[in-house]
């Protein structure tokens, strides 16, 4: 080992301390993971605040919840303790008591998480001026530490999945109650958590640098670091992650860039659930719309199978139901009407429409989402349905939507994977947009309402499902919305990469990096 003048002789170090110099083994060189995530900044780090992607993905590593979904899975079926190691419930579901694990630890030294924290938590995402989240807690009457380590959630009404909203996502992320209160608005520039990493350092419009929690309760993490860099431009991502500068990338929904970037030699392509789901919502309140035979012409005038393979069959699939595949609920036994456009134009002429009828429709200027409609435009023209493009900015597009402007809306979500909150949000009448109760359902649509609010207050699961199932055969039938596809999300990730699980969803929208992953 070449010695360095530190401004010490060598006659000044004794023996022992020579030997022990000679011997001495290097430091090992800190192992990182850098992630490229397709934004030019990031908001505010506060998990019950913010719902971009770019936010939930940096979330999943920071935070915890009371229970998680099994990592690389993103259906509810595969939920596992996390923070609570064991719960029960009452016989009637409104009361759930949660046994939390001892000596968790909260980041940058404020203390042990306690039933306090998590009942802070939950009060804190259950309310409307600190939470975008609160709707979902809107049937939670308290949430009490009974003991330092028991939990005690009380609600008003059954929720179909309790423990659905108490995974580490949006409002089911755990903080720390003494930092969010100490730290106030600053909370949301340096979030403090329970889970594998900590927050270390932000560079504006840069990157965000997570380091390892030594203190982990399933253990200190193999990699010593995360960099989350913040690289808006596909081109620039892919260009880094081909670089090597890369070792994860959020990729592009897109077939083209799939196929490109499959050839990279010592790289995956992976895709995720829960999908997104691109809905043709029928403003049944608008005519003709609300002729059943012209709602019909519409859904047999879009070839799906086609459209699929135009935005890419390794990226997207096609729609089976109104609620996506893969959700808790799901059911595909009432198919939707098959493409038919010599139907749909025979269709239109029984409903007194024998020169075909003209739409008007919002639609956003955002790329994915115009591209699809301007696609659909051109296959409804097909069949004597002429749309009416008003191509206004994506914020414009929200605003207008929900003032009922358009005939047609097109809307891509993703939601937590279970039935309620797709049918609850789209197709309960009480959801329609413009009443005091107005969520997303822009079709108008009232014929499933009995279903969707049985399965809530359901306590048998086999009923339950029933009653989803039902719930969708009626939407289905009425034609209150043309699901069209459902699209991934896509990730390059590098082979030295090694997740420590199988990845095939992710319901925070991010890839996990856990205690157990590394990189070679």
């Amino acid at each position: 080992m070449k010695l360095r003048n530190e401004g010490l002789s060598i006659a000044k170090w004794g023996g022992a301390a020579l030997l022990a110099l000679a011997f001495a083994t290097p430091a090992a060189a800190e192992t990182a993971i850098r992630v490229g995530m397709a934004t030019g900044d990031i908001g505010k780090m506060d998990p019950h605040v913010a719902a971009g992607t770019p936010e939930k993905t940096l979330f999943t590593w920071v935070f915890n919840g009371l229970v998680r979904i099994r990592p690389g899975e993103a259906n509810p079926k595969f939920i596992e303790p996390d923070l609570a190691e064991s719960w029960e419930h009452s016989a009637d579901n409104l009361t759930w008591t949660f046994h939390l694990r001892k000596g968790v630890q909260c980041h940058a030294g404020y203390g042990e998480f306690t039933a306090e924290d998590a009942a802070y938590s939950l009060a804190r995402a259950a309310d409307p001026k600190r939470s975008a989240f609160s709707s979902d807690f809107k049937s939670m009457a308290s949430a009490e530490a009974v003991d330092k380590y028991t939990l005690k959630v009380t609600y008003k009404e059954t929720v179909p999945s309790v423990l659905g909203f108490l995974v580490n996502i949006q409002g089911g992320n755990m903080v720390c109650k003494k930092a969010a209160e100490e730290m106030g608005a600053d909370f949301a520039k340096h979030p403090i958590g329970t889970g594998p990493f900590m927050f270390k350092d932000y560079k504006p419009q840069q990157e965000v640098t997570l380091v390892a929690n030594p203190d982990y309760f399933r253990g200190k993490p193999k990699i010593d670091r995360i960099d989350y860099k913040f690289i808006p431009a596909i081109a620039s991502r892919d260009l880094a992650f081909e670089k090597g500068e890369l070792d994860i990338s959020y990729g592009q929904s897109d077939q083209a860039w799939y196929d490109r970037m499959s050839k990279l030699k010592n790289a995956s392509i992976v895709t995720t659930e829960p999908t997104e789901l691109y809905t043709l919502h029928l403003n049944m309140a608008h005519k003709p719309l609300d002729d059943l035979k012209v709602r019909q012409a519409i859904a047999m005038a879009i070839p799906r199978d086609a459209i699929v393979k135009y935005r890419g069959e390794r990226i997207a699939r096609v729609a089976k139901s109104v609620v996506p595949q893969g959700y808790l609920g799901y059911s595909d036994a009432t198919p939707l009407p098959a493409y038919d456009p010599k139907k749909a134009k025979a269709l239109l002429k029984e409903a007194g429409y024998p020169d075909g009828i003209k739409l008007t429709v919002v639609q956003t200027s955002l790329g994915i989402m115009r591209d699809t409609m301007e696609v659909l435009q051109g296959q409804l023209r097909k069949a004597g349905i002429e749309l009416d493009l008003q191509i206004v900015e994506h914020a414009t597009f929200h605003a207008d939507i929900r003032k009922d402007k358009s005939d047609i809306v097109l809307y891509a979500a993703s939601r937590f994977p279970i039935a309620d909150i797709y049918l609850s949000q789209f197709y309960d009448s009480a959801a329609i947009v413009g009443t005091p109760t107005a969520v997303t359902n822009f079709s108008h649509c009232n014929v499933a309402d009995a279903e969707i609010r049985a399965a809530r207050t359901e306590t048998d699961p086999d009923k339950q499902l029933a009653d989803w199932a039902l719930a969708q055969k009626k939407i289905i039938e009425a034609v209150c919305a043309v699901p069209v596809y459902e699209l991934f999300d896509a990730w390059a990730i590098s082979n030295r990469v090694k997740l420590g699980y199988t990845l095939t969803g992710a319901p925070g929208r991010g890839v996990p990096i856990l205690e157990e992953t590394t990189i070679e």
